[in-house]
């Protein structure tokens, strides 16, 4: 197994731990520090195992198919113990998540037709945003200017995410008629 391939194994492995920690006592800042550190270091796996994979030629149908998964795994993870500690609203949990369903189900369409369809620029720049809220809700700073902070990348990531499913579809809406 190669080392993208690990990396994104253990961004599954950590995942438990993430939720461990951020949920066995929200309140607790010492246990929120940890879990965020967690995620965070999750999410440069993700960056890192894709950098890799690519540089070295070491992509493989396990990382084209765990990578993608993983991340969502982990993002969705944490939006949904956001929604727990009261700190994210389940409709825009919800609104992310479908997405996330509705380009699957593409990709999942495109794979069988022989397609690859990679992710679109407004794809990554809903995932940075994304990742970006957990960790600012998370870290959960008493300090207005970070409620600001949080509120402002939760409405921007979910923007982003509207934004990122409708090029998506809008430039991959053939596959649905070349289907097998």
């Amino acid at each position: 197994m190669n080392l993208p391939n690990k990396l994104t194994i253990f961004r599954v492995i950590l995942i438990p731990f993430f939720v461990l920690f951020l949920l066995v006592e929200p309140d607790n800042q010492v246990f929120r520090l940890i879990a965020d550190l967690i995620f965070i270091v999750a999410s440069l796996t993700d960056m890192l195992d894709g950098k890799i994979a690519r540089k070295y030629h070491l992509v493989t149908n396990f990382g084209k198919f765990m990578d993608p998964l993983a991340d969502k795994l982990l993002v969705c993870s944490a939006m949904v113990c956001l929604v727990s500690t009261g700190q994210l609203s389940a409709w825009i949990v919800i609104i992310i998540i479908s997405r996330e369903f509705i380009i699957s189900g593409f990709r999942l369409i495109a794979s069988d037709n022989g397609i690859v369809i990679a992710a679109s620029m407004w794809g990554k720049f809903k995932t940075v945003f994304q990742m970006l809220m957990i960790i600012v809700l998370i870290a959960d700073i008493p300090l207005a200017v970070f409620d600001i902070i949080g509120t402002v990348l939760t409405y921007v990531a979910l923007v982003l995410t509207v934004i990122s499913l409708v090029d998506y579809i809008a430039k991959n809406k053939d596959i649905l008629k070349e289907q097998k």
